[in-house]
């Protein structure tokens, strides 16, 4: 299949430029399944600590908008998440848009930081803790929402029930970029699939600085195929999913907890 990551603009005046890049670049390579980053849709609010509900609702408004043009990058799947309000709880919900079906969330964010630029506990609640597979392009998909890859136990179940592929829409800084690839090798390695991030990119008014860098790991020795960068922002490569199903039987996938 073909897998698309790539890193778009946090600022609401350059996402459309961007996004008429995305489609053609989606259409040009035919792709199978579109990543997008972490909440792309809105300013990141969590970067302040100041929160403020009508802005969540703002962001929930926006992102509906923009699912609804999710159609542009058609007959692709797409997965991303979004700004949601569920049971009068907001909540950061990772879905699966398809054409036909429109999107399915998947997946509520459940390990949230709240530190300097990335206020999200305050701004938001947490899932239920089910970390649950989703089938996409004929793939089987787990996620692990940004602050989620560092919880490694969650790779190594989603490589357990047949996961191959996880999806890391990220917000990351620029500061730690570094780590972040390194995380998402781990997680390939951990699970025997293929780790896939899209992120966030560049400086914003309110003071963020986001790294991009979108990558594609594959499943065996977690080495990474490709990122995107700010000359190359979006990035496609066609992945053998038979790979995901022939790592997990190696080390250390086959190891009994």
């Amino acid at each position: 299949m073909k897998i698309t990551v790539c890193e778009l603009p946090n600022q609401p005046e350059r996402i459309s430029d961007a996004w008429s890049g995305l489609v053609v670049h989606v259409k040009k390579n035919s792709s199978d399944l579109v990543l997008l980053p972490e909440m792309p849709f809105y300013r990141w609010l969590s970067q302040s600590r100041d929160v403020d509900p009508a802005e969540w609702e703002r962001a929930v408004t926006a992102h509906e908008e923009w699912i609804d043009r999710l159609k542009d990058l058609a007959p692709a799947r797409v997965m991303s998440s979004r700004p949601a309000v569920t049971a009068g709880e907001p909540q950061n919900l990772g879905f699966v848009w398809e054409p036909a079906a429109g999107h399915l969330d998947i997946h509520a964010k459940y390990y949230l930081p709240d530190e300097p630029g990335f206020w999200e506990a305050s701004w938001y609640r947490r899932g239920d803790g089910s970390f649950l597979i989703a089938e996409a392009a004929g793939a089987r998909i787990g996620f692990l929402i940004c602050t989620e890859l560092w919880f490694s136990r969650h790779a190594r179940d989603y490589g357990r029930e047949g996961a191959q592929i996880i999806a890391c829409p990220r917000a990351t800084p620029r500061s730690k970029q570094s780590k972040w690839v390194a995380g998402g090798q781990a997680a390939a390695v951990v699970s025997g699939a293929f780790c896939i991030s899209s992120n966030l990119a560049g400086t914003t008014a309110e003071g963020g600085d986001f790294a991009g860098v979108g990558w594609i790991a594959e499943p065996d020795q977690g080495t990474i195929l490709g990122t995107t960068s700010a000359e190359e922002p979006f990035l496609t490569l066609e992945v053998d999913l038979a790979e995901a199903d022939r790592a997990k039987k190696t080390y250390p996938r086959y190891v009994e907890d």
